[in-house]
């Protein structure tokens, strides 16, 4: 009768608590059975994960352990905290949108999407396809935009020319008449203006004023036969003077020891512009100021006009024996001396040259120029130096491909033979290789020269 009752008991204290893990099992049931109609298919899975995991724990907390078995509690808490495990890391079900979450700006608002010009759209999830990066432009290319950016402005290429020659004009008629008996030349302007060389403004231009000898009166005798050893220089020297004496020829008067004087001849001249002419009554003519320079060396004359202010350069010249000498003496106690100019003749073999093969001597030219009159220190490598630099090369088989095509290489070839000129200082004359055309430079002057073209060399872009 005692155990019938102990095992009852034991019987009630079971039921009880089985009844209650009925109950919560069928209400369990009720809610998954209900889930998926309220909460949806990812809603039903949460919930039947956390469901199975809190039965794991009610069946360990209500099944009869094994007192024999030390490792029973220790399982029991593992397997605990696996089951908690797994409720954690189940996913959250998306958060019910509420109506005052929809007024609330995104962090990142979407760009609107620009329509396709061709009327095709692109398909939903597509990669998007990056802009490609900006290009780098090669040396070839950054040359050729360059030389688009030295043209002279069209207001100065039309008036410049047509405001000298007026100029010319006017002085052609006072020289005339001031002085009849001296057979002046007619004047004629110069200079790289007109040859197309010019780059980024007109600023100069050169007015001519050919000095006519007569042959059987004068001859020529070369710098190299003179005190100064230079033959870039010539003395003009008055002869057959037992036969023909002095004021047999007009230029007589210029005479200094027996030679035809420039600096003579540029001190009268200079007192002619300075003084004589009344230059405030011609630019009120032509619609500009014109002011004689009267410390300069040089006849020059400032010209401003509204649109343009220009430096015009009167320069005497004689030409015999197929020389050209302008009345440019050097310094010092020689004033006999007159200059030997070759630009006529580089303007002209250099378009001859490009005329033969079509090639781009001009244009590597023009740049170079530019570069010249942009760098305050290669101001004195502009002009002559880089165009006889050109023209060795051009006689040079390893640069004969002159087509624009290869301008970035004949360009490359001329800095390393200006920087190979200017270490061993000395540039040869393409006309006459005796003449070194650095020698009026002075030792710091070739040094900085060469050390910007030494730094261009590896990186050229730099220079433009």
């Amino acid at each position: 009768m005692a155990a019938f009752w102990q095992q009852r008991g034991r019987r009630q204290e079971n039921g009880g608590l089985g009844s209650v893990i009925d109950g919560l099992g069928s209400v369990f049931d009720v809610l998954l059975a209900n889930a998926r109609l309220v909460l949806g298919v990812s809603g039903a899975a949460v919930l039947a994960i956390a469901t199975l995991a809190v039965k794991r724990l009610i069946d360990r907390a209500t099944s009869p352990r094994d007192e024999g078995d030390p490792k029973a509690e220790q399982k029991s808490l593992e397997e605990s905290w696996q089951d908690l495990a797994l409720i954690k890391t189940t996913p959250k079900p998306p958060k019910k949108q509420r109506r005052e979450d929809l007024s609330e700006p995104l962090l990142s608002p979407a760009q609107p999407q620009v329509p396709d010009p061709t009327g095709s759209s692109a398909p939903l999830g597509a990669p998007q396809v990056k802009p490609s990066p900006l290009r780098c432009l090669t040396l070839q290319e950054k040359l050729l935009s360059h030389s688009s950016q030295l043209a002279v402005p069209e207001i100065q290429v039309s008036l410049v020319p047509q405001l000298a020659r007026s100029i010319c004009t006017q002085l052609q008629n006072f020289l005339r008449s001031k002085y009849p008996e001296l057979p002046f030349g007619r004047l004629f302007l110069s200079g790289a203006l007109l040859d197309g060389l010019e780059v980024l403004a007109a600023e100069h231009i050169h007015l001519m004023l050919p000095v006519v000898l007569d042959a059987g009166l004068w001859s020529l005798i070369s710098g190299e036969d003179t005190v100064v050893r230079n033959p870039q220089y010539w003395m003009i020297k008055r002869i057959d003077l037992g036969y023909f004496p002095r004021g047999c020829s007009p230029w007589d008067r210029f005479i200094v020891g027996r030679y035809l004087s420039s600096s003579v001849l540029n001190e009268t001249l200079h007192k002619l512009l300075v003084a004589s002419i009344n230059w405030p009554a011609i630019g009120g003519l032509l619609g500009c100021a014109i002011h004689p320079v009267v410390a300069s060396r040089e006849l020059k004359l400032e010209v401003k006009h509204d649109q343009v202010d220009l430096s015009i350069t009167l320069f005497p010249v004689v030409e015999m024996e197929d020389k050209v000498l302008l009345a440019v003496p050097p310094e010092g106690l020689v004033e006999n001396l007159w200059l030997e100019s070759f630009y006529r003749a580089e303007v002209s073999r250099v378009k001859e040259l490009d005329a033969g093969d079509s090639g781009a001597r001009q244009l590597c030219l023009r740049i170079l120029n530019g570069v010249c009159k942009s760098q305050p220190s290669l101001h004195k490598l502009g002009g002559s130096p880089v165009t006889h630099i050109i023209l060795h090369l051009s006689d040079n088989d390893t640069a004969s491909d002159w087509a624009e095509e290869s301008l970035a290489d004949r360009f490359q070839q001329v800095l390393e033979e200006l920087v190979a000129s200017l270490e061993k200082g000395v540039l040869p004359s393409y006309f006459n290789p005796k003449i070194n055309l650095f020698s009026g430079l002075l030792e710091e002057e070739i040094d900085e020269m060469g050390f910007v073209l030494y730094r261009a060399i590896s990186e050229p872009e730099v220079l433009l």
